[in-house]
Parts: structure tokens; sequence; C-alpha cells
């Protein structure tokens, strides 16, 4: 199993060193031709939206990226991730990659001072270790999406089908449960 990381800007080290704790091979995802490698998913860490959408499309990673999730490759994004991955970003104007049947909120909890720390259940996983910076939350979810954690009655977490969104930074605790559930995903798409 390989997993790509997209490393242009954000927490993708986190990553990284997560699936290293899981046994999981990955590998950075810097430009155009790192995409060719195979890999059984990819990340799309936190981060700026606006500015990994900006290098995406510079780079000509874009169209690519999304192709490779509409034809099923797994895909976990985490906060910049999840607005990327949104068909709607309520309060912001780009079109990102839109393959999820989502509507997200940018910067939800406020600015810098608005992050936090808590701990919730995730996908029936009780005492999870949330983090969130400057996070997004899901307003609304199409019918095919499956929610797996909401904080303070806001969706932070979803499914849709190979796709999973996570408003907080997973990468950012010890805890692995929820790298575990993508890598899981990952290897029934396999099978």
């Amino acid at each position: 199993m390989k997993i790509g990381i997209l490393a242009l800007q954000g927490a993708f080290i986190e990553h990284a060193k997560m699936l290293q704790a899981l046994n999981v091979d990955s590998f950075e995802i810097r430009q155009k031709k790192d995409l060719d490698q195979p890999m059984d998913g990819i990340i799309l860490p936190g981060g700026e939206s606006t500015t990994m959408y900006k290098l995406l499309v510079d780079l000509e990673m874009f169209d690519i990226i999304k192709e490779k999730i509409i034809n099923g490759l797994p895909v976990f994004g985490t906060c910049a991730g999840l607005l990327l991955l949104a068909k709607t970003v309520h309060n912001h104007s780009n079109p990102y990659i839109q393959t999820m049947d989502i509507v997200a909120r940018k910067n939800a909890y406020g600015r810098q001072l608005g992050s936090f720390r808590t701990v919730s259940s995730f996908a029936g996983k009780a005492n999870v270790p949330f983090v969130f910076i400057r996070a997004p939350y899901v307003e609304s979810i199409g019918k095919d999406v499956e929610v797996l954690a909401v904080v303070d009655d806001k969706i932070v977490a979803v499914r849709q089908g190979n796709q999973l969104a996570t408003a907080f930074h997973p990468e950012l605790t010890k805890d692995l449960s929820i790298h575990e559930y993508f890598i899981d995903i990952c290897k029934k798409a396999i099978s």
C-alpha cells in the first residue's frame, strides 16, 4: 500500500508520520510527474485552501487529481482538504475540486484565535481527539454522504464513497484511528 500526500503547503509531514506509524508507505506530491507514481490513496492536508488551489492549477495537477478522485481513488481531505473536496463552499467563490456532495463554511470558527481541541466520537469510536485550526464545518450534505462526527451540533467529518473529509486535523494528535479508517477505505478499494 502506498499513499500520495499533497505536499505543496500545509501539514503534509504530519500525515506522513501518521502513515509511518501505521507501517504504510507514502510519498510527497509536489509536481505533476509525482502523480504518475502508483498510489492507493491520496491525502489533501490542512493548510490554506486558496493557496493550494492556485498551486494545483499553476502546476497543472488540478485536473489530474480531480479525475483520479472521480475514477475512485480514495482521498482524505483534512481542513483545507475538506474545502477542496466540497461541492460548494458557502462563503468562498473558488470552484475547487467539488467531488463531495457537501456545502462547507470556510473559517467557520473564526480566525487563529478560534482554534481549539476537543474529544468526540468518530464513526462510532468514542474519545477521539480533534484539533481545530481556523476550521471549516459542513453546513449540509447530499443523500450519499455519511456523517461520521459532530461537534457542538456542527458536522465535522463526512464520508462519500471513497472520499473522507474532516474539518479538524487528526494528524496533529497521537491517535491513529482516523488514518486507520482511511487506510481501510483504501484496502477495500483495492480488493
